[in-house]
Order: structure tokens, then C-alpha cells, then sequence
């Protein structure tokens, strides 16, 4: 849970300090897609909001999510963590849409989708419980998947629907 915590003050520093600079941040960290020069927005990508509302609307998300991976699968979270950031990061390097990608909503989307899967596979009344809150409070993120409303990254959903793409 120190993680956690750590993790999402981590975000709010980097959110005051890209604001103070005018998002000057999100310019030079921000996932590019299809140019070698945006692929350190794989890593940079979750940790970039395009303003405090960005980021808000990730943090509770984030915290419960986070709570729960952290109760329920304490081994491999760091590989889980690569691979959903890694993979995720690529897949919208190779297929985004053009602007620069920011947020940590894909990260988000694969703590939903590890959180169910890990559930469904698992079946432990620890899991499964898990799974189900998950499947309650966040199940309409998958509406996040479908393209929809202009500026919006749906490669990286999340729920709120406030992916910000800045032109490039």
C-alpha cells in the first residue's frame, strides 16, 4: 500500500510540476505514436495528465484498483505492471491515432482487466469477490474502447472518458 500511495503522490507531483511549466512535459514524455521519438511515452504516458481533472479522475481509480491488486495478487505484481504498461504503450505506439498520448488510463484498463481475469482464473472467494467489485465499479469502462467523442484516446481508455490527445 506504501507503493500505492507512493505511486499516486508521485502523479500529483509530476501534474504540479507539468502545470507550473505549461505542460511542457507531456510534449517531451508524451507517447507519439509511430515516431521513434514518442516511444518514451510508452513509460512517460501514465505518468502525464493534461490537468488536474486528468488526473483526479485517475486517482480514485488508481487507489481502489491498486487497494485491490494489492490484496489479492501480491506476487507478479511488478511483471503484471511491465507487461500492462509495455504492451499497452506499444499497442497504442503502433495503432494510436495521431497527438500525443497522456494518462494513466490504460493503465487503469489493464488493472480491470487483470483484477477480472485474475478472478475468473483463480476462483478463490477472495478473487472472485475482488472480480465482482470490480465488475460493479468499473465495468462500464469497457465502453471505453469504442471511439467516440473527438480529442479522446480510445486506445488507452478509462471510464471518465477524459483521455486528453494533444496535437502534435
Amino acid at each position: 500500500m506504501a507503493a500505492l500511495a507512493g505511486f499516486v503522490a508521485a502523479l500529483w507531483i509530476i501534474q504540479t510540476v507539468n502545470w507550473a511549466t505549461g505542460y511542457g512535459l507531456n510534449a517531451g514524455l508524451g507517447l507519439i505514436p509511430r515516431r521513434v521519438s514518442g516511444l518514451d511515452g510508452v513509460v512517460g504516458m501514465p505518468f502525464l495528465h493534461g490537468s488536474f481533472a486528468h488526473l483526479t479522475a485517475n486517482t480514485a481509480p488508481l487507489l481502489v484498483l491498486g487497494a485491490l491488486l494489492a490484496a489479492t495478487a501480491t506476487r507478479g505484481l511488478m511483471a503484471m505492471n511491465v507487461i500492462v504498461v509495455g504492451l499497452g504503450g506499444l499497442l497504442v505506439w503502433l495503432l494510436g491515432s495521431t497527438g500525443i498520448h497522456i494518462g494513466a488510463s490504460g493503465l487503469v484498463f489493464g488493472w480491470v482487466g487483470f483484477l477480472i481475469a485474475r478472478g475468473l482464473v483463480d476462483r478463490s472467494a477472495v478473487t472472485l469477490g475482488a472480480s465482482f467489485l470490480v465488475v460493479v465499479l468499473y465495468g462500464s469502462i469497457i465502453w471505453g474502447v469504442l471511439p467516440g467523442q473527438p480529442g479522446v484516446s480510445w486506445e488507452a481508455p478509462r471510464g471518465v472518458r477524459r483521455q486528453i490527445i494533444w496535437d502534435a
